[in-house]
């Protein structure tokens, strides 16, 4: 009843104020299985003579499309006519039928209301049809880049039929959408939007430019003129293109500085502009261009305005600052005297901690500046009343304060916090306190730390006793001062949770104590990069309205889980225990470019090896059934083949597929290498057209894949160490020394990323960056899969043309087969 008493409303002769309310009200409750019923008005609605009528319906239709979707895609002829315009009959009144379709939305509708319409000068109908078109076409890359070139009006952009501006800046979103998905676009696409860069619109060309800006390798020729354009706006009168110009300015500076110099005149005259975040954008962006002798310029006039603006603009600023200080090292004194001085000023959380980091990377990059860097930290600390930035300061002392020429006068800023602060605060202070009372800096200062630490045995915060109880324990016992304060690696958190996840989950090893040794460990530096918070230096000042950015790649630890968590749910592998070891990333056995495309990952269990073959079907009209991979081991490989489990049904859409071949190890002590032969079977069958289904005959076929091999990298995880006193510590265990000569390596670099991937082994210490091209020494660590214990590498090399690569091989392992597995592997 409702349903019908709107669409009364929306016939031709209702009055012309009710029709777009009508439609806009009937797209809110319609049942999706009617749209169908109500295709005709919609139909001559969108192409209707009145702009409000026909914008109602496009933006309906829009809200429609995700519930009916094939109804709304037989309206694009429609939305066509309305996005070209052609006809003045389509904005503009006409007093004869011709603007008329199929008898609705004619002339009828004037006559019988009184009303003549009035004309369209925003065109804001063609933003809204662009809009439903492209949501009709948008999984169709073809057509879109088709559209985008019949609507963009040839290389001066001069031809287009769109008139209203949001369509082109619409239009020009859609060809950088284009552009990112299929590079060989770029040249077409960059011509027209070069072309929309001189168009009578300031948001048009400002659109484009920022376009142009944040292509993906765009060059410093094709930027000339949208900098150009960008320029022009930075003297404009209006705040919204100067803000618009600075901001984009801003983000193109941090990937091409020497470009956006030549705006560093008009940004500088930004800087007083009495809208504070124009001139903040303005000083940044110089801050990023500008060169060593402008740096104690900027920085008197930053600190004139920092009061004015807000926290969010100041984190801006403190950011470009730190970038700076970087770039220019040798300016560090009047930076961490600015940075210090707004220390000091009123401001939230998020500003203090960027101003906290920012000193934080200075004292990590720059040595010349640490010992005052602390002192201002120490400062900070007595009247900071952030928690979370007191315990990092206090975490840092704990490091640095230590090594610092006169560590004692530190002291006394950390031992204020066991008085003044809170349990967290004090906890973090009696930290700190013990690395300077430990690290045998002088046996007095240690004595005066013990009796410090005594006191702290009274507090009210079991935290806090507990630490103190501990350390004091490590004063009596020296042993512990190298795990609990020296310790430099520790275990990879997610390989720490997939190992105690399968120790619960197996009733059997609870028997025993987790055995740690077998987790792999990673260093301090490692586990901070994992962790750490994006890098504001590369994504300062980049608009919003920029694509999300992509989640880093699992770490190794991460990806050994996920195949555990799989190869957990397949029953047939329920007996074989605990994964010992996966591949770190898949093997190819096909080129990327054939039909069948196939990778294969080794799990090591104890006493068997399982192999998983991810198999895609790259040929939509074909279905794949009963697919298996045979494998052939070379013979007296130690290996007996279980069975195979096969993928059952295979198609582009369900592509890829695991198909698992199982293999028993004869002697689980001994560390099997071999190649396999590998034929990829499977019965093919032809997809019907019409229904979607297979045939029922099919035929079998095979295609055959590339060797996969098991070696020792499939044996070996990397895992952190503190080289030289392990190396040390393992004098006494198994040794094994050997000579290879490699004269196909043309560099050291070269030897080392070789013996590296051949070895799946952790490099330390920067050792895997030779410093230099003659002489090198490669430094690597690991953990036998399967209780084979540490494993340590010592190559020494040297490179001349004549011979190439010499290279003398060090092993110390806790077993002789691991040792032996190592010398082999680079031996093959």
């Amino acid at each position: 009843m409702v349903t019908s008493s709107i669409m009364k409303d929306m016939q031709p002769n209702s009055e012309v104020i009710y029709r777009p309310n009508a439609i806009r009200a009937l797209c809110r409750i319609i049942d999706p299985s009617m749209a169908q019923g109500v295709e005709r008005f919609f139909k001559a609605a969108i192409v209707d003579k009145n702009p409000s009528i026909s914008s109602a319906a496009l933006v309906s239709a829009y809200h429609l499309f995700p519930h009916a979707k094939d109804v709304v895609k037989r309206w694009v002829n429609e939305a066509q006519e309305a996005v070209n315009a052609k006809s003045s009959g389509s904005f503009f009144g006409s007093s004869s039928s011709s603007g008329s379709y199929l008898g609705w939305g004619g002339s009828s509708s004037s006559s019988n209301s009184g009303y003549q319409p009035i004309s369209s000068t925003s065109y804001i109908t063609q933003y809204h049809s662009l809009g439903l078109l492209y949501l009709i076409r948008q999984q169709d890359r073809m057509a879109v880049t088709k559209m985008i070139q019949q609507l963009g009006g040839g290389k001066s952009g001069a031809g287009t039929t769109l008139k209203n501006p949001m369509a082109l800046c619409m239009l020009i979103r859609y060809a950088a959408k284009v552009m990112e998905e299929d590079p060989n676009v770029q040249k077409q696409m960059l011509d027209l939007l070069e072309g929309w860069l001189r168009h009578k619109s300031d948001m048009v060309n400002l659109e484009a430019a920022r376009v142009i800006c944040e292509m993906k390798n765009v060059t410093p020729q094709q930027l000339t003129r949208s900098i150009a354009v960008l320029q022009l706006f930075l003297s404009s009168p209006k705040s919204t293109l100067k803000f618009a110009a600075t901001r984009t300015l801003a983000a193109l500076a941090v990937t091409h500085p020497s470009s956006v110099a030549a705006c560093n005149i008009d940004l500088e005259n930004l800087i007083s502009d009495p809208n504070r975040s124009v001139a903040t954008y303005a000083i940044t962006t110089l801050l990023k261009t500008g060169n060593e002798a402008s740096v104690d310029r900027l920085m008197k006039q930053i600190s004139g305005f920092m009061s004015e603006i807000s926290d969010e603009f100041k984190v801006i600023i403190v950011d470009a600052i730190r970038s700076l200080c970087l770039k220019f090292p040798a300016k560090h004194e009047s930076m961490l005297a600015f940075l210090s001085g707004v220390l000091r000023d009123e401001g939230g959380y998020d500003f203090k901690r960027a101003v906290v980091e920012a000193i934080f990377d200075m004292i990590k990059f720059i040595a010349d500046c640490k010992e005052q860097a602390l002192s201002h930290l120490c400062e900070f600390i007595e009247d900071c009343e952030f928690t979370k930035l007191s315990v990092r300061i206090l975490h840092l002392l704990g490091v640095e304060g230590p090594k610092a020429p006169h560590p004692t006068k530190y002291i006394r800023f950390i031992y204020n916090r066991v008085v003044l602060e809170n349990a967290t605060v004090r906890a973090a202070a009696v930290a700190a306190l013990a690395k300077f009372g430990l690290n045998n800096i002088d046996a007095k200062l240690g004595k005066s730390v013990n009796v410090l630490l005594n006191r702290c045995l009274d507090d009210v915060d079991d935290e806090v006793r507990d630490r103190a109880a501990l350390y004091l324990k490590v004063y009596e016992e020296p042993p512990l001062i190298q795990p609990y304060i020296k310790e430099e690696s520790v275990y990879s958190l997610s390989a720490l949770e997939s190992k105690l996840v399968s120790y619960l989950s197996d009733p059997d090893s609870l028997e025993q104590p987790l055995d740690v040794s077998t987790i792999p460990k990673i260093s301090k530096e490692q586990a901070a990069k994992e962790s750490a918070r994006p890098s504001t230096l590369e994504t300062l000042g980049v608009p919003s309205t920029s694509k999300a950015a992509t989640p880093p790649p699992p770490s190794a630890a991460e990806t050994q889980s996920n195949y555990a968590q799989q190869l957990a749910e397949v029953p047939e592998l329920a007996s074989y225990g605990p994964v010992l070891n996966s591949s770190a990333k898949p093997s190819p056995l096909t080129e990327s470019e054939t039909e069948y495309q196939v990778s294969v990952v080794k799990h090591i269990f104890r006493e068997h090896i399982v192999f998983q073959f991810n198999v895609s079907n790259t040929i939509p009209d074909t279905v794949l059934e009963q697919v298996s991979v045979i494998m052939q081991p070379q013979a007296d490989s130690g290996l007996t083949e279980d069975f195979i489990i096969p993928a059952p049904t295979l198609t582009a859409a369900t592509s890829p597929g695991i198909v698992y071949v199982s293999f028993t190890r004869e002697n689980p002590e001994v560390y099997v290498q071999a190649s396999f032969q590998c034929v990829l079977k499977f019965i093919s069958k032809e997809l019907d057209p019409s229904t979607g289904e297979p045939e029922e005959e099919g035929y079998e076929d095979e295609y055959q894949l590339e060797e996969t091999e098991l070696a020792a990298a499939d044996y070996i995880v990397p895992s952190y160490v503190t080289f030289a006193s392990e190396w040390d510590r393992m004098r006494g265990g198994v040794s094994v020394t050997e000579t290879f000569s490699l004269p196909a390596m043309e560099s050291l670099k070269a030897a080392c990323d070789s013996v590296i991937e051949i070895l799946n082994m952790q490099p330390l210490g920067g050792t895997e960056d030779p410093q230099s091209p003659t002489v090198h020494t490669l430094q690597l660590s690991g953990i036998a899969a399967g209780g084979g214990g540490k494993v340590l590498v010592r190559c020494r090399m040297t490179y001349s043309k004549a011979q190439g690569v010499t290279l003398e091989v060090g092993v110390r392992a806790e077993q002789q087969a691991v040792a032996d597995l190592v010398i082999s592997a680079i031996g093959g």
